[in-house]
């Protein structure tokens, strides 16, 4: 089969990194056709340079990187320097890129690629706040029905929040936009707190990224070291949970992926649940089913994947 051909929507993050990295990684399974920065675990203008930094780090300086929406759609930017450092990729020590921004802004590049593309092959993996992708949808409506599926990283339902007592990060961010996303009609997969919250950096799978020896190991080794200790405080588990990168093993092996396909609400309006993505697990409404809501993963298929695609660059 011909690679799956993929946009990555992103603001990293150690955990964007890392799902990138195994993105270039995998030739043969994904098509990275571009990245598209935006503002959310940090600025704009450090999310942009931040995919750079993954691109040339992985030895991809061919794949464009564009810079995107510099603040979500309805309310200011909220983001989280406090878990990712001041620069987002706080860790290891990498030098700033030689590689240049293309040209354009980041949902021109999503809109046009649709367009050029044949219809129901080009796959949306946003990692962050779903301002791009939502922008893209109103500018140009008749690219949503191109989309071939959005598989993102964001929201939970038994884990409830991680930024509010009720909403993960990458909702909460762009609430609006996630509505949006989530109304579109589009084959929706969702990795949720719930399942990314079992993909744990344990020391050992730590150590083993590091035992690779290549600056790409070593830096994935350096950024969890740094990543973990906000989780570790937080939530008393053996490591950090790689969020994003579950999406990009998903494209890769499905197979090491479980969940249900259920209704998926996202909270716009209440001052206390704010970004809510209020999934109905149980079938208790008769609202339609939009989104695969993923709940468990192989944890050892997935580190055991990981580590081998990290090994090619």
């Amino acid at each position: 089969m011909a690679p799956r051909k993929i946009i990555i929507d992103t603001d990293p993050g150690q955990d964007d990194a890392v799902a990138i990295l195994l993105a270039l990684a995998s030739p043969d399974e994904v098509d990275v056709l571009g990245i598209t920065a935006v503002a959310g675990n940090v600025p704009l203008d450090l999310t942009s340079k931040n995919a750079l930094i993954i691109c040339e780090l992985a030895g991809k300086v061919d794949v464009p990187v564009y810079a995107g929406c510099d603040r979500p759609l309805g309310r200011p930017l909220v983001t989280a320097e406090h878990v990712h450092g001041k620069t987002g990729l706080d860790g290891p020590s990498l030098p700033d890129p030689t590689k240049q921004l293309t040209p354009g802004h980041g949902v021109d590049f999503i809109i046009d690629t649709l367009r050029s593309e044949a219809p129901g092959t080009v796959t949306l993996c946003p990692l962050g706040p779903l301002t791009n992708i939502a922008t893209a949808f109103q500018k140009a409506p008749d690219i949503v029905d191109k989309v071939q599926q959005v598989v993102l990283m964001g929201g939970a339902y038994f884990e409830v929040g991680n930024i509010t007592p009720t909403a993960e990060f990458n909702i909460y961010v762009d609430p609006q936009a996630a509505d949006i996303v989530f109304k579109s009609g589009i084959d929706i997969v969702v990795m949720p707190l719930d399942v990314t919250h079992k993909a744990l950096v344990t020391q050992s799978r730590n150590d083993a990224f590091r035992a690779l020896g290549t600056p790409t190991g070593i830096a994935v080794a350096q950024m969890t070291d740094f990543f973990e200790r906000f989780d570790k405080e937080k939530y008393g588990s053996a490591g950090a949970p790689l969020h994003d990168p579950c999406v990009t093993a998903y494209l890769i092996k499905p197979d090491l992926f479980t969940g249900r396909r259920v209704n998926v609400e996202i909270e716009t309006q209440s001052e206390l649940t704010l970004g809510m993505t209020v999934a109905d697990w149980w079938g208790v409404t008769d609202r339609p089913k939009n989104a695969l809501f993923i709940g468990d993963l192989d944890d050892d298929g997935f580190f055991a994947l990981l580590t081998e695609r990290l090994a090619r660059l």
